[in-house]
């Protein structure tokens, strides 16, 4: 048995008597978000409920002789005093370890560091004239208010950066991300998310100063033996030492009725009550199980979008000769838009002398041409060889970027409008439909048992 079984049977078997005596706070989801809000609920019995047979969500991990993969990179970047004093708490000292990011591009056939805006040195004499040339137009426009608020994720490309910069990097990248083209997305989302470097640094990066620690996560934390699943797992030894707190995994929401404060879980035959309830399961899914929900919120919910994707873990005999963390891949030739190494950021995550990478692939459906996929690997300087190559798995995320297309603001802000009033909280990355961090799931956990212990 696991060590993460033995502690989900613990926590399953600590708490009945309590939830017979009082209708518990009821948390759909053990992702990062639902452990957070379980960890911070301290004054009223909670029955926490995760689908999977493990908790974590997305920040787990998976093992295979020697190599360790998450699902893709989870880097722990940290800037909220609370979040990291939580994490101070939650590991020994030594048991993390700071990094300093390395991320390139690879573009043109160049490879040249994060971010392409700032580092344009190397590229073609040709594409770094457009680049600056578009960089300068777009500050004239700016300049005189010859454009309004951009509407579309092209738009705001354009306005901050130029049309070469948006055509030779926003616009591929996004699209193989994506799956749509940026003029199908709106500009709400990216302010955050997307280093606009300062004029200086722009033409710096042209002309061969590297522009170095922009963007919102230039360091992170990780745990030193590998696995980001050993931080859903520190929460969870939390939650265990609360005697007010069941946990019930490989268990499903068949059904929940808010207007008679109750849910339905697979497999048990009664009804649940709840105190109140906070969801982090993706919104279309509790939607779903609202059967009692208004039409036009239903109608509305139809409308919620996101990108599947699939993804190969990698193991390697040797070393890849690549020494970044990860690398964007905005050409078209190329059947992934990024690849990143573990064993490169942390060496406990491979054998010695191995290598384990991530390989994030642009087709979402249909049969893969792995052989393919491992040769244009070996194109771009990933990997030694096809023939070093000793696993090539193949994973699928159901739900991994949300769409920001038209309807999204329309949609989400008419669903959380109904939900809040029959008193239901969906909060986290998918419950509240957004684009966001690990320590902001956390963040939103601190907040959703401050609302639950507020009722």
């Amino acid at each position: 048995m696991s060590c993460s079984n033995q502690l989900n049977i613990c926590v399953q078997e600590s708490l009945p008597q309590a939830l017979a005596t009082q209708a518990p706070v009821v948390i759909l989801g053990a992702g990062l978000t639902g452990l957070s809000t379980a960890y911070h609920i301290t004054g009223k019995p909670t029955l926490l409920v995760e689908r999977a047979a493990e908790v974590g969500g997305h920040a787990r991990s998976e093992r295979w002789q020697g190599h360790t993969f998450d699902v893709t990179g989870h880097w722990l970047h940290l800037r909220d005093p609370r979040v990291k004093k939580l994490v101070a708490g939650l590991f020994q000292p030594g048991e993390l370890t700071e990094i300093e990011r390395r991320a390139s591009v690879l573009s043109h056939g160049v490879l040249i560091p994060y971010p392409f805006q700032a580092n344009l040195y190397g590229l073609p004499r040709k594409i770094v004239q457009e680049c600056l040339v578009g960089f300068v137009e777009a500050k004239e426009a700016a300049a005189s208010n010859h454009r309004g608020e951009p509407r579309t994720f092209e738009e705001f490309a354009v306005a901050r950066f130029g049309k070469g910069i948006t055509q030779h990097f926003f616009v591929p990248y996004n699209t193989k991300l994506f799956g749509v083209h940026p003029n199908c997305l709106t500009a709400s989302w990216v302010s955050r998310y997307i280093p606009v470097p300062e004029s200086h640094e722009i033409i710096g990066g042209a002309i061969g100063l590297q522009q170095d620690g922009l963007g919102y996560n230039p360091r992170f934390l990780y745990p030193k033996r590998g696995g980001i699943d050993a931080l859903p797992q520190a929460l969870l030894i939390g939650i265990q030492s609360r005697a007010r707190c069941e946990l019930r995994t490989s268990t499903a929401v068949e059904e929940v009725d808010p207007f008679e404060h109750r849910v339905k879980l697979d497999g048990i035959a009664d009804w649940i009550s709840y105190d109140s309830l906070i969801s982090t399961i993706p919104l279309p899914e509790l939607m779903r199980r609202i059967p009692k929900a208004p039409t036009h919120v239903h109608c509305v919910a139809k409308n919620l979008r996101c990108v599947k994707w699939r993804y190969l873990n990698v193991a390697t005999r040797t070393r890849p000769p690549a020494d970044y963390h990860w690398v964007y891949v905005p050409e078209e030739r190329y059947p992934f838009f990024r690849v990143g190494v573990f064993s490169n950021a942390v060496p406990s995550m491979a054998p010695p002398g191995g290598g384990s990478l991530y390989v994030e692939l642009t087709e979402r459906t249909g049969t893969l041409d792995i052989a393919g996929i491992l040769q244009a690997l070996e194109d771009i300087g990933a990997i030694t060889a096809t023939a070093d190559v000793t696993l090539a798995a193949l994973r699928e995320i159901e739900y991994a970027y949300v769409v920001f297309d038209d309807a999204y603001e329309e949609s989400t802000r008419t669903i959380h409008e109904w939900l809040k009033c029959v008193g239901i909280h969906s909060c986290g990355r998918y419950g509240s439909w957004i684009y966001n961090s690990m320590e902001d799931s956390i963040i939103q956990g601190m907040e959703a048992a401050i609302w639950a212990e507020s009722k």
